[in-house]
């Protein structure tokens, strides 16, 4: 699950920074799945710290750069 997910990750980024749109994204939904990914990665860290907590990790940074550029998108249409 985590490497099917994350193989979308770099999709969703580069429509992102080309298009400069948010027509389809939904912030809240960033932000829980980001969530999720750090509660993985805490889980990991305290009970059973493992390779996967690197997929978690970088699942994580992936969602944050379509997070920040969702920001940057919205800053450039509300101008």
């Amino acid at each position: 699950m985590l490497i099917s997910f994350g193989a979308a990750w770099p999709a969703s980024i580069y429509k992102s920074y080309v298009s400069r749109e948010n027509a389809g994204k939904s912030i809240l939904f960033l932000w829980i799945v980001f969530a999720g990914y750090v509660f993985g990665i805490i889980h990991k860290l305290v009970f059973s710290y493992d390779i996967v907590i690197y997929l978690y990790a970088l699942n994580g940074v992936m969602v944050m750069a379509d997070i920040l550029l969702y920001y940057r998108n919205k800053m450039n249409t509300e101008k």
